[in-house]
C-alpha cells in the first residue's frame, strides 16, 4: 500500500509540473530603458541589423512586454526562422534571445510558444530589417 501512494503521489506530481509549464506566461518584462540594442538576424535573406534607435527599441519592447504566450511543441528539429532577436542590456550583456516566426509565433528555449491576447508587431521589425 506504501509502494502505490508512493507511486501516485509521483504520478500526480510529474503531471502538475508539466501542467504548470503550459499555463500561458509573459516571455519578455522587461524596461525599455534598460535596452542598449537589439539585434535581428533575418533568416529568410541573411541580412543583420543592429536597433539602436530608442524610439524603435521601445517600440519592439513595449509590444513584446505586452503579449502572453502559451507555450506549445517542442522546436528541436526544426530548421529555418524569421527573426533571430537579441536583446542586449545597457553593459552590453543578452537579456533575452528568441526567434519571431510571425505576428502569433515565437521559438524560445526550445518550444514554440503562441500569442494567447495580443499579436507581435511582425511588420514593424519586418520593415526594420528590409529597409
Amino acid at each position: 500500500m506504501n509502494k502505490l501512494k508512493w507511486w501516485i503521489t509521483g504520478v500526480l506530481t510529474v503531471f502538475l509540473f508539466i501542467a504548470l509549464t503550459y499555463i500561458p506566461e509573459k516571455i519578455l518584462e522587461i524596461d525599455a530603458s534598460s535596452v542598449s540594442k537589439i539585434t535581428v538576424f533575418d533568416g529568410n535573406t541573411g541580412n543583420e541589423i543592429e536597433v539602436t534607435d530608442e524610439s524603435d527599441i521601445k517600440h519592439i519592447i513595449n509590444n513584446l512586454n505586452k503579449v502572453t504566450f502559451q507555450k506549445g511543441k517542442p522546436s528541436i528539429g526544426y530548421m529555418g526562422y524569421s527573426f533571430r532577436t537579441t536583446i542586449f542590456d545597457t553593459d552590453g550583456k543578452v537579456k533575452k534571445e528568441m526567434i519571431i516566426n510571425s505576428d502569433s509565433l515565437i521559438r524560445y528555449k526550445g518550444f514554440f510558444y503562441t500569442s494567447v491576447d495580443y499579436l507581435i508587431d511582425y511588420e514593424y521589425i519586418e520593415k526594420l530589417v528590409r529597409n
